[in-house]
């Protein structure tokens, strides 16, 4: 009778056989690295692959250190070790107890020697990277339509700030993808957007090939708006990251950069708000003080003297204070113009609060002029070279003096005097 074994005893029988098979165990396997990735643990997990095929490998961290390089995609290297089964997934790898470097993959070359290149020529120099506007309208993304990079970022815009995404369909793998790239970048620049996102997600050298191609870099730095580079994983370096004027690690990274958190820009402008609130109040209350001193001052016996000498310094007063609130509401409303645009409603309807309040304080402040305390029937005369009189004495029978009112002023002959004495 045929045996019946069950799926981890058939996996560990094929375990033991590669135990014991002389040709699967202490040997060197030559080919190139692909896919290296190093975990916290110090364990190496790659792929060697030669022209005709490929075979999973781990390195454990116990035997990193009999090497002395660092495992990396497309080196090309001769591993010893044995082939080993992982009874759990029913799957064989080569465990690599040492390694030595065989030569240098042909992409790995090609990109080295572009990097010289376009590092020479400066296109890497950070004095040519360009800032990122802070309230970008439209954003480009070159991406696959079908990919996560575009859902990523458009997720990540619609929760920090909303703008219009702008896709140019690319091709991201594969022959033609540079070109498909340079076209996407090309077109974006033609139709007028605020910054550019070039990505796509993770994979092996070959798979990210298309951002180490020579077009790519120069369609990057010819681009007339900022661009940002979110290209493969955090690990992953391009020559489209090294010539972009920003590099994101991933492609919501990369829609981070490109927008600002609204709930951060509404605290900015509700702390704005608050501090021209508590200095126009400031403002108010000094001058009411001051106005309630003066006021004080001002008994009928004196009231007309009082004006006179005091009318003049509150007239100058009154401008400056005019003059400088006049700037500073200026100057704040057109910075929470620029921002409005950008808001909500809510905050409109805030920001049109705070003006209606500002409006009133104006009002309070007008009330402190002093034509006000003119127009509550005082005047004040003044002789013909434009000094307040203030004293019956200062006057001559048949001189001419200019008496101002709420209204306007008029010019008049003293027919007589007379003196009170207390």
């Amino acid at each position: 009778m045929t045996e019946t074994v069950s799926v981890t005893e058939l996996n560990t029988r094929v375990k033991e056989l590669f135990s014991r098979s002389e040709g699967l165990n202490d040997i060197w396997v030559a080919g190139e690295l692909s896919n290296v990735k190093r975990y916290s643990s110090g364990h190496y997990y790659f792929t060697i692959k030669d022209s005709g095929s490929e075979i999973r490998a781990v390195m454990f961290r116990s035997s990193r250190s009999r090497i002395d390089f660092e495992p990396a995609d497309s080196l090309k290297v001769q591993a010893f070790g044995h082939v080993d089964m992982y009874v759990e997934r029913g799957s064989y790898q080569f465990i690599a107890e040492t390694m030595r470097v065989a030569g240098t993959g042909d992409l790995y070359m090609q990109y080295e020697k572009l990097k010289k290149q376009l590092e020479a020529e400066g296109l890497f120099d950070s004095a040519r990277k360009r800032p990122l506007p802070v309230y970008p309208k439209v954003i480009g993304v070159v991406t696959s339509p079908s990919g996560a990079v575009i859902h990523d970022i458009i997720t990540t815009t619609r929760r920090r700030f909303p703008v219009d995404i702008l896709l140019a369909p690319a091709q991201v793998q594969g022959e033609g993808a540079a070109v498909s790239v340079v076209a996407g970048i090309q077109l974006l620049n033609r139709v007028g957007v605020d910054v550019i996102i070039v990505g796509r997600g993770g994979g092996s050298i070959e798979d990210l090939w298309a951002f180490n191609e020579e077009p790519v870099a120069r369609a990057i730095a010819a681009s007339k708006v900022p661009v940002i580079s979110s290209v493969g994983h955090e690990t992953d370096f391009t020559i489209a990251d090294f010539v972009a004027d920003v590099r994101a690690a991933t492609p919501t990274a990369a829609a981070e950069l490109a927008v600002r958190d609204r709930h951060e820009v509404i605290r900015q402008l509700e702390d704005c708000v608050l501090r021209l609130n508590k200095a126009l109040t400031a403002v108010s209350e000094r001058q009411w003080a001051r106005f309630r001193v003066l006021d004080s001052r001002l008994a009928p016996k004196r009231a007309q003297e009082m004006v006179g000498m005091l009318v003049l310094h509150l007239d100058e007063l009154s401008t400056r204070l005019a003059a400088a609130l006049g700037n500073r509401v200026g100057a704040m409303h057109r910075r929470f113009a620029r921002a409005e645009g950008q808001l909500d409603p809510a905050v409109r309807t805030m920001l049109v609060a705070k003006r209606a309040e500002a409006a009133a304080a104006s009002a309070r402040l007008e009330a402190l002029s002093p034509y006000s305390v003119l127009g509550r029937g005082y005047s004040f005369v003044a002789g013909s070279d434009g000094r307040a009189i203030t004293s019956v004495k200062g006057l001559t029978v048949g001189s001419l003096v200019i008496v101002r009112m709420r209204d306007g002023r008029a010019a008049a002959e003293v027919k007589g005097k007379e003196e009170y004495h207390d």
